[in-house]
């Protein structure tokens, strides 16, 4: 039965027969109140409280009978573990890839632990988070990664039942959200300064990513057997990526293979390409650069080695050079991603529908699709000269008195 134990006093019967209160050998030292109560893993449980503060430890014996009903009962003494050792431990079962595992230690080990490392789990309150976030003086995009990263470390301590609330949920906690950048996508005078700024075994990598939309690494893991040419399709079933400052193979992003029309012209110009580079075969580890399972893969696009291409040493001395001739400073916006904002906004404009070039990009959802690429959409404003104006050129010069 739960109770309420005073270590420095205990009740015995005197010579009178009389009940009185007396002083115990424990009297003066250490936590006055002990609360003893059963859990629901059955086993005993206790917290001590010291003198005086004999209300707290009923109200905490009332809330662990309360919490008990209500099944949310989570023991007091399971989030007295150091944030930095759960941290670590979540890290290391999270499922994620290793490239984006590495991401999170780094984040970890650089921008949460300082801050939050040597903390009991459960001492962690809202107050804290608001600090620590307010005080990084980091740009808020990085913030907000920051942020969702210490999120779900706590999101999973309460499935783990370690702590009870999270919090970073608390609603005195807003989480940073940075403005969202507004893609401005290059002209084809610009794709094709770039492509011709490359050397000759790259300039069908260009022809990839504007052409089907494929992401860089992407781009880098493409094998001659991932090409339809007959169907008129392009599989993207692999990438190429850096995990540990190795290159390993991995699924695309949002580990999702899929499909992609592939346009005539850059069938062609890939046929072109192999005459002239034919496919190598590499070997690489899959997703962890540890791990015993090589993949072997006939690669369209190599280095000069040959060997898969590292993004590390490709952007600076090949990339960078491309965009210093085509006119454009290399920097955040100006990475191969911009090829891809070029393939939506030719398909938008073409009218292509945002759930197909969701699918075609690889995105997690059209949702996401949207949010970024809704303005490059053609108003109905648009729709409606193109279609008028459509209209009269079939018509003749006359226009509108010839229909």
């Amino acid at each position: 039965m739960a109770h309420i134990e005073d270590r420095w006093y205990k009740t015995v019967v005197g010579d009178d027969g009389k009940k009185k209160r007396v002083k115990t050998g424990l009297h003066g030292k250490g936590l006055r109140y002990r609360v003893r109560y059963v859990a629901p893993d059955g086993r005993e449980r206790s917290q001590s409280f010291p003198d005086r503060e004999k209300k707290q430890a009923e109200d905490f014996l009332i809330k662990i009978e309360n919490d008990k009903r209500a099944q949310t009962y989570v023991d007091p003494h399971a989030g007295r573990i150091s944030f930095r050792q759960y941290a670590e431990q979540w890290l290391a079962t999270v499922a994620v890839d290793e490239s984006t595992r590495e991401n999170y230690g780094s984040r970890l080990r650089n921008h949460i632990l300082p801050f939050f490392g040597t903390r009991s789990l459960a001492s962690i309150k809202p107050e804290m988070v608001r600090h620590w976030d307010r005080a990084s003086g980091l740009a808020v995009a990085t913030r907000a990664v920051n942020f969702a990263i210490l999120q779900a470390i706590f999101n999973a301590a309460i499935d783990d039942e370690r702590i009870a609330k999270n919090p970073c949920a608390a609603k005195s906690v807003t989480a940073p959200k940075p403005e969202p950048r507004t893609v401005v996508p290059w002209t084809a005078g610009q794709v094709l300064a770039v492509r011709s700024g490359l050397l000759d075994r790259y300039r069908s990598m260009v022809d990839v990513a504007a052409g089907c939309g494929v992401r860089q690494g992407e781009a880098f893991g493409l094998s001659i057997d991932d090409l339809d040419n007959d169907a008129g399709w392009l599989h993207v079933r692999r990438q190429v990526k850096r995990v540990k400052h190795r290159l390993v193979f991995g699924l695309p992003k949002s580990d999702k293979e899929r499909r992609v029309p592939l346009p005539a012209r850059v069938s062609q110009a890939l046929k072109m390409h192999v005459e002239q580079f034919p496919p190598v075969e590499v070997t690489l580890p899959w997703e962890d650069p540890d791990s015993t399972k090589l993949v072997t893969v006939p690669l369209v696009f190599t280095s000069l080695r040959p060997y898969a291409i590292n993004r590390n040493s490709f952007d600076p001395k090949h990339w960078h050079r491309a965009l210093r001739h085509a006119g454009i400073a290399p920097g955040r916006d100006s990475g191969m991603h911009a090829l891809r904002h070029f393939y939506a906004s030719v398909l938008l404009d073409a009218g292509e529908n945002v759930k197909a070039l969701s699918e075609y990009l690889g995105h997690a959802n059209a949702a996401f699709t949207l949010r970024v690429y809704a303005h490059l959409m053609p108003g109905s404003q648009d729709r409606t000269r193109r279609a008028i104006d459509e209209m009269f050129g079939e018509n003749g010069p006359d226009g509108l008195a010839t229909a």
